[in-house]
């Protein structure tokens, strides 16, 4: 019996070598070169935490790991096409970009965030900067990165390997952090090493698509794909190493782009099918990265989200347009949401730091933010309070220091105006709350008419377009913008707000914002932390917006800085930090940026480009009558 045991032992042994040399001559070339480059980052990892365990962490023997670590970058740089795509989560423990994250991602966002730990090789080599070093911490970054690789040798994960679909996917998101993260520095801690980097990348990736093309035949990257990233490849080759005189605007408008748009094409033609939530935003239908349609942050229809027509919409917008100048959504009928958010002023407010409370007689404590392009964020308000516009403006009508009202005497005013009440009831059939009209319909109107608002082009999606130029001082403004001026590492590529590929969340910043000019204190606001306790959200604000900033000062929640100038200087020189505030989480670099003052006036120059031209919105002639003729007397747009 013992012997018959060990023969049928050896017999299943060897049909289990078998099946595994089978298993491993099964795989596609493009499988294997995945394979491999995972292993010979696994091994780097390996290496680097031998180092650290063995050296004393002197000058010398700290030069020699950041030595390895940018080895270990290195390698990781040559997979990076897939790892970031397939595997997300895991990535922010191989190259986290901060220690803490909370995150709240647009498909999990009526969730509280979650904490989500940074590890790898970024926090390593930043760490080593650091005054007092443990080595302890310094090997449980290192080792963090080492123990997600397995994750990447996952069936779920390898399987996608198998069939082509992932590859474009991977290949768009790849298009798009060249143009909105690679080159501006923003998971790279060493500046020297941007450039090298992003050249030594795209030829992995290079390299990545020859062995995609011999594994996949029938949907390989075209010879004109090929041909153009080949000229890509070319001009970083010859770019400087130095990152503040690389050429971000031609490399983007003449390359990037243009790839971008024939990789969508592809998509289109391959019929190319996503399984992940890293493209839940994303609009596979759009041919330019700066395009206003690029992803979706909101549901500016809300309720209406099934309604198609056309004349059915325009409806819609009108009421809608009658509804943001009537004062009847306020408690006094007499404070509309143009009180606040003024047409003529991009729907913000400049005239002040921030606009009065409902009772005439204090002020606000926030700025009010342009309404123009907030539909592409996942979070609202400058604490991410509200996941919805609609949710935003029920909040507003019933906020008793905004508007004063609650939902049952809206719906009671409104319904009481014969037009208004016509309007909603010949509505109600096309929407899911059939039964009775809500103040989801009256926000849903609002919300799809100021949105129509965000659709308008700047002068820089034109140039990017190749339909316009820019000046030299604009486009050195740009280069600027993206690289010493470190502000495409918050303000991301195309809509410049703290959304970053694969867009599905809002980022927040801690920029030791003062209370006033003279630095003399922080501003009492805790901005995020209002809404998510936590160590690192305390004075946290999601990052808004460039596009149209020329145009819709004063600046900061708290409407501290007045022009562009005061906002650079503050960036300049640190944030609040920078300028002596106690701000021990703040996120921006307190290092002086040694702008120039010309480099400043070119900064300024750029972002002018990216005012969006509106055409000139008109106050409605009159407002509905109501049966209740105390209501009959407000004024379109209200008083004050």
């Amino acid at each position: 019996m013992k012997r018959k045991i060990t023969i049928i032992s050896i017999i299943f042994s060897l049909a289990f070598a078998l099946l595994s040399f089978n298993s491993i001559n099964d795989k596609t070339p493009y499988e294997a070169e995945y394979f491999n480059k995972l292993n010979d980052l696994k091994t780097e990892q390996s290496d680097l935490l031998q180092l650290i365990q063995q050296s004393e962490l002197t000058p010398d023997g700290i030069a020699h790991i950041k030595g390895r670590i940018q080895l270990c970058r290195n390698k990781m740089k040559g997979i990076d096409f897939w790892l970031r795509y397939l595997e997300p989560v895991s990535y922010k423990s191989i190259n986290g970009p901060l220690p803490v994250e909370w995150e709240t991602e647009v498909f999990e966002k009526f969730e509280k965030p979650y904490r989500r730990d940074g590890a790898g090789l970024t926090l390593a080599s930043l760490y080593l900067d650091e005054s007092d070093i443990n080595k302890d911490t310094l090997l449980h970054l290192i080792q963090t990165s080492l123990n997600v690789m397995d994750v990447y040798k996952a069936d779920t994960v390898v399987s996608h390997l198998k069939t082509p679909d992932h590859f474009f996917l991977c290949n768009r998101l790849y298009l798009l952090n060249l143009a909105a993260i690679y080159t501006t520095g923003f998971e790279c801690p060493d500046p020297a090493q941007v450039v090298p980097e992003l050249r030594l990348m795209m030829h992995e990736v290079k390299n990545i698509y020859s062995i995609y093309n011999l594994s996949f035949p029938d949907k390989a990257l075209p010879d004109e794909y090929l041909a153009l990233y080949e000229k890509a490849l070319t001009f970083v080759d010859a770019q400087n190493n130095d990152m503040n005189k690389f050429n971000h605007y031609d490399f983007i408008r003449e390359f990037v782009n243009p790839l971008f748009t024939l990789n969508q094409q592809y998509i289109q033609q391959y019929h190319v099918f996503s399984k992940s939530m890293v493209d839940y935003s994303l609009n596979k239908n759009v041919t330019s990265i700066f395009s206003k349609s690029l992803y979706n942050g909101q549901n500016a229809k809300g309720i209406f989200l099934r309604v198609k027509d056309s004349a059915t919409l325009a409806e819609i917008d009108r009421v809608g347009h009658l509804l943001f100048f009537d004062p009847i959504l306020s408690g006094n009928n007499r404070r509309s949401c143009a009180s606040c958010h003024k047409p003529e002023q991009y729907f913000a407010d400049t005239l002040g730091s921030s606009n009065l409370q409902f009772n005439n007689t204090e002020a606000l404590p926030r700025n009010t933010p342009s309404l123009v392009n907030a539909g592409y964020n996942h979070l609202l308000m400058l604490d991410g309070k509200h996941t919805s516009l609609q949710n935003q403006v029920h909040d507003v009508i019933t906020n008793k220091v905004e508007m004063g009202s609650d939902e049952n005497e809206v719906l009671q005013k409104v319904l009481s105006c014969k037009e208004y009440k016509k309007v909603f009831t010949a509505l109600l059939k096309l929407t899911p709350q059939e039964k009775e009209i809500t103040i989801e319909h009256i926000a849903s109107a609002i919300t799809y008419y100021y949105s129509k608002f965000s659709q308008t082009q700047s002068p820089f999606d034109n140039a990017m377009n190749n339909k316009s130029s820019l000046s030299a001082s604009e486009t050195e403004g740009f280069n600027l913008f993206m690289s010493k001026a470190q502000c495409g590492t918050c303000h991301f590529v195309p809509m410049f707000n703290g959304v970053k590929p694969p867009y599905v969340g809002s980022e927040f910043e801690v920029l030791g914002v003062p209370a006033d000019t003279n630095f003399k204190k922080l501003s009492p606001d805790n901005g995020r932390y209002v809404v998510f306790q936590a160590d690192e959200t305390k004075n946290a604000f999601r990052t808004g917006t460039i596009r149209n900033a020329a145009m819709t000062a004063p600046y900061m929640h708290n409407g501290v800085f007045k022009n562009l100038n005061q906002v650079i200087d503050f960036y300049n020189n640190g944030g609040g930090a920078g300028k002596g505030l106690n701000v021990p989480n703040q996120t921006l670099s307190s290092d002086s940026l040694k702008l120039t003052v010309m480099e400043k006036t070119k900064l300024i120059a750029f972002i002018k480009t990216l005012n969006e031209p509106l055409r000139p919105e008109l106050p409605p002639k009159s407002l509905p009558k109501s049966s209740n003729p105390l209501l009959n007397n407000r004024k379109v747009g209200g008083i004050y």
